[in-house]
């Protein structure tokens, strides 16, 4: 392969985002984690299912970094998730420094490479990856929207009993209890929602995006959802590998667009080979405006956090 990404994180999500870049042959794989044997057997078992699924990815498992050495994209799930009796604080401090001593190894191995972040609290982590990395905002990206959109358009198609390849969705904002998703921009076959559903059954299932993954971990009991994260961010990745070009929702460092400054908020963005071509400001009414702006408040409480914490 010509092309080359690294997964930090051999967790769940980590793990299934290699064996999905992989199966689409997108690229050489590369998975890192600091306990010893799990990235390297993970690996391992992947490259042997390889003759099995058809592909040529190499996959690699490694501890040390030197193995990510010019990385086109390093997607990050490293962190820990937040455990009984954690305070939000305490699982920003403790990922907050993870992270950073991620970007500061990836800046050093893969100077050019653009960042895809799914560790949380998201939006605050992307906030770290940034200021740590010194990379272009363009380099630094947040999955939160292509999942959010995916659990809404997972719904659309469960409700209307149409295929999931119908539907098309936008959810906008924080990755969180704050995510705005918008019915007006959401679609089947081009024909709004709104035309196709009551605004009952609308609210019911932008409310069941929203807690989506709540949801998955309220059933798991003792984990979180990893199929589908991962699945978004290796769509993200893609667009970027194959300078596809798509428009999906994605957090960005937004300066200036719907009003924002110096926030990682998620909005419509042109994923290309460069990362971030182009923010795509929409139309939004009254009140999706001030849901937005809920959510951006949301954000900035938690860059606060980070401010606080040093």
């Amino acid at each position: 392969m010509d092309k080359k990404v690294t997964v930090v994180g051999a967790g769940n999500v980590g793990a299934t985002a290699a064996q999905r870049l992989s199966e689409k042959e997108l690229c050489d794989v590369v998975l890192i984690d600091i306990v010893e044997g799990v990235p390297q057997g993970k690996a391992l078992d992947l490259a042997e299912a390889a003759p099995i699924e058809k592909h040529d990815s190499h996959l690699t498992g490694a501890n040390s970094y030197e193995a990510s050495a010019n990385s086109d994209i390093v997607i990050i799930t490293a962190g820990i998730p937040r455990k009984p009796g954690m305070s939000r604080d305490d699982l920003i401090g403790t990922n907050a420094g993870i992270v950073k001593a991620v970007i500061q190894q990836i800046v050093k191995y893969s100077p050019n490479a653009i960042l895809i972040i799914i560790s949380n609290p998201l939006d605050a982590m992307c906030h770290v990856a940034y200021e740590s990395s010194g990379f272009p905002k363009n380099r630094v990206i947040g999955m939160a929207g292509v999942l959010d959109s995916a659990r809404f358009r997972a719904f659309i198609a469960m409700e209307l009993n149409v295929s999931v390849e119908s539907t098309h969705a936008f959810v906008l904002g924080g990755h969180g209890d704050t995510m705005v998703p918008l019915p007006r921009y959401s679609t089947v076959a081009g024909i709004p929602i709104t035309e196709l559903m009551t605004k009952e059954r609308i609210d019911a299932l932008v409310k069941r995006t929203a807690s989506g993954g709540a949801e998955i971990v309220s059933l798991l009991k003792t984990g979180s959802a990893y199929y589908a994260p991962a699945s978004a961010a290796v769509e993200m990745a893609e667009s970027i590998l194959k300078d596809k070009k798509k428009v999906l929702p994605c957090a960005a460092l937004l300066q200036g667009e719907y009003g924002f400054n110096d926030l990682f908020i998620g909005v419509p963005v042109k994923l290309g080979a460069k990362g971030i071509e182009q923010v795509i400001e929409i139309r939004l009414l009254d009140d999706e405006m001030a849901a937005l702006k809920k959510s951006a408040a949301a954000v900035e409480e938690l860059k606060g956090v980070l401010k606080k914490l040093g």
